[in-house]
């Protein structure tokens, strides 16, 4: 069970290193604006107050580490999401990776930023209220693709 743990852990750190690697190849080729976690941050310390929805994140009563919490909480979630994979795959698909079952995965994941996070930043149901829902929704797909990249990728290495 160990093994599986520290594969876990090792995949999701490589997927969630890599999901930043693509926000910066977007910012930087396409000038799409890079992830700002300081509003996730913001959220994530609400949760622990109880708060779980917004109406809008940014009128919530602000945080002095909010930025640094929300990169821990992308990394901390990420993390998670590699250890869930790796205990539902096993050490058949840890010692012989393959993509589907990581895509699957990552597609999958998606849903807790549309039916959580999204709702509780106040931007609506799979970014329902955003003035671009459907752009928003395809960045996010594409981002848990390169997402499932990395759990792919990141497991090859270390097999």
């Amino acid at each position: 069970m160990f093994d599986i743990l520290w594969r876990g852990l090792a995949i999701g750190v490589g997927a969630t290193i890599l999901m930043d690697l693509w926000a910066i190849l977007l910012a930087k080729v396409f000038g799409q604006p890079p992830a700002n976690w300081a509003p996730v941050g913001r959220w994530f310390w609400h949760l622990g107050r109880g708060k779980v929805f917004h109406d809008n994140i940014a009128d919530a009563e602000p945080y002095a580490g909010e930025l640094a919490l929300g990169w821990i909480s992308h990394y901390a979630v990420g993390i998670l999401y590699g250890v869930i994979f790796a205990i539902i795959m096993g050490q058949g698909w840890l010692a012989a990776p393959t993509f589907l079952p990581a895509w699957i995965f990552g597609i999958v994941t998606v849903g807790a930023g549309w039916f959580l996070l999204q709702p509780g930043l106040g931007l609506g149901w799979a970014a329902s209220k955003h003035p671009k829902p459907m752009k928003v929704r395809c960045f996010n797909l594409l981002a848990h693709t390169v997402f499932a990249l990395g759990l792919f990728g990141t497991a090859l290495i270390i097999r």
